[in-house]
């Protein structure tokens, strides 16, 4: 049962206006987790002998309770998405998509009439589960629970290394159906990416053809570009916020040295000395720090070196990613889960990809590939050290990530996975997969989800015990959902597995609105033998 429209009715939760004349939703949430500390112990080293005389240490599992108060600011204010690769497959994509949208332009295959959608969208096509009624569970929309902007309502801007109109960049991706991209092209050949930052060192050789559109002068005068086209941007459409993602193309890792970005100031000086080893991406998060925007990283190079984080966290600007979370490694982080959850062994992981757009092409470069390489082989390991029954200390499965650029398959990604897993009396079992990815189809929805929840996570504060209302930490660990390799504060455990990273972005939102966490224990129908259960 599906339920859109509905009030929040709890002593702990209230409307009010703020300091600054806007109206705030501020809710109480009752937090309760588990502390782990060492036992205290009567032997001299904390050690306790178990099973076969060995050495064990000893752990106290302490469970606390803590109230938190979160307060959001409900007003959605005028939000604009500036892309870095807007001319890109991605770019080019969620832009018609929302046009297509906002417009309700529908359009004819062999299959039928068409019209738009944002499937694949978990804020705009998703649900939460919210208790039960008569006896049917209840769901409302994700989009209901927090004041989101809607995407219809956004304005898309950004910048490209090419200089193709938006109309021929659809064309040139080869994404959308002809008769969809033949409606929308008047209303994308006017619109224009705006020159970007580019350095070849940091991509394939391959992509030099398309580079006519590039920023001029050094790294310092690039950076001091990219917030000046952030200002106009803001200014030209009467933005009150604006967030800003990286789905331009993979980059090789960054050599990060001491001395250049392993501080914020040894960072600010390198880019003043023109050193070269700062990549574009770089340049676009600390310019997007110093204009308090948030930057989303989208592709898999290592985008926020130390010197960014530590600007970020500085400044109190929001950064996060990396590299969007679509296909094969989805079911990567849901299977692998799965597999671990359930006390089997994954002992090989071998995942093969041919792919035929710009993306693919680039990442024929090795150097480029090994960017993807580690993002995608990283996406198991917070899996495999949760059972160390299964595995010993430092081991892992075979993981072998292999892409192949295929010109003839497009944007239709191919993804084949092998899983092989030890079972019960050191049996095996082999799970083959066959993933076709529409690869940008799968991207755009996240690159909208990543950007509405970027800007709802601006207008959201908290408190504890006698604290005064503060922002939530920059490094945005509640967008780990739509990433493979989660940024996530110094500190704070990485997690991979789907379901979790689902959990924590939604229990986030369920008590910022003043809902418990959902637990799925359903306690009042089965632990009391009345028939009314437990009343």
């Amino acid at each position: 049962m599906l339920v859109e429209t509905f009030t929040v009715d709890s002593p702990r939760t209230r409307r009010e206006i703020g300091a600054d004349g806007k109206e705030y939703l501020e809710c109480e949430h009752s937090y309760q987790t588990t502390r782990v500390e060492r036992a205290a112990s009567t032997t001299a080293n904390g050690l306790s002998h178990g099973e076969n005389g060995k050495v064990k240490e000893r752990f106290a599992l302490v469970p606390e309770e803590r109230t938190f108060t979160m307060r959001t600011k409900v007003t959605v204010p005028k939000v604009g998405i500036m892309l870095v690769g807007w001319g890109g497959n991605n770019g080019s994509t969620l832009t018609a998509a929302v046009l297509a949208n906002k417009e309700r332009v529908t359009w004819r295959t062999k299959e039928g009439a068409q019209e738009p959608n944002y499937y694949g969208s978990l804020t705009q096509s998703g649900t939460c589960r919210v208790g039960h009624f008569e006896g049917e569970e209840v769901y409302v929309p994700f989009k209901s629970l927090m004041p989101l902007a809607d995407p219809n309502e956004v304005v898309i801007g950004g910048w490209d290394i090419n200089a193709a109109n938006l109309a021929a960049a659809m064309e040139r991706a080869s994404v959308l159906d002809i008769d969809l991209q033949r409606q929308l092209r008047p209303m994308m050949e006017g619109i224009k990416p705006r020159p970007s930052a580019f350095d070849p060192k940091f991509v394939a050789d391959n992509q030099l053809a398309r580079a006519n559109n590039v920023i001029e002068g050094s790294k310092a005068d690039q950076m001091a570009q990219i917030r000046a086209d952030i200002r106009d941007f803001k200014e030209a459409n009467s933005l009150e916020s604006v967030v800003v993602l990286w789905t331009a193309n993979t980059e090789r890792y960054t050599n990060v040295r001491a001395g250049v970005h392993d501080t914020e100031e040894n960072l600010r000086e390198a880019i003043k000395a023109g050193e070269s080893e700062i990549s574009p991406s770089t340049l676009f998060a600390l310019a997007c720090i110093d204009e308090r925007v948030p930057f989303i990283n989208g592709s898999p190079q290592n985008t926020f070196v130390p010197g960014v984080v530590e600007a970020s966290i500085r400044l109190n600007s929001i950064i996060g990613g990396d590299d969007f979370k679509t296909g094969q490694t989805k079911m990567k982080s849901v299977l692998v889960d799965y597999l671990v959850g359930a006390g089997l062994k994954p002992t090989s992981i071998v995942s093969y990809n041919h792919l035929g757009n710009n993306d693919g092409l680039n990442l024929s470069a090795p150097q480029t590939f090994r960017s993807k390489e580690i993002s995608k082989a990283n996406v198991v390991s917070d899996m495999v050290e949760s059972n160390s029954i299964l595995y010993q200390k430092g081991e892992e499965p075979d993981h072998v990530v292999v892409i192949k650029y295929v010109p003839s398959v497009g944007d239709s990604k191919r993804a084949m996975d092998e899983y092989t897993s030890q079972i019960f009396m050191n049996g095996k079992n082999t799970i083959v997969m066959h993933n076709t990815c529409e690869d940008s189809l799968l991207a755009a929805p996240l690159i909208l989800d990543l950007c509405l929840v970027a800007e709802l996570l601006t207008r959201v504060e908290i408190k504890c015990d006698g604290e005064k209302f503060h922002s939530l930490h920059p490094v945005a660990a509640l967008l780990s959902y739509w990433s493979k390799a989660p940024l996530v504060p110094n500190g704070m455990p990485v997690v991979n597995a789907l379901a979790k990273q689902r959990a924590m972005l939604e229990n986030f939102f369920r008590a910022a609105v003043g809902l418990a966490p959902e637990n799925n224990m359903l306690l009042e129908y089965f632990a009391f033998r009345s028939p009314a259960g437990c009343a």
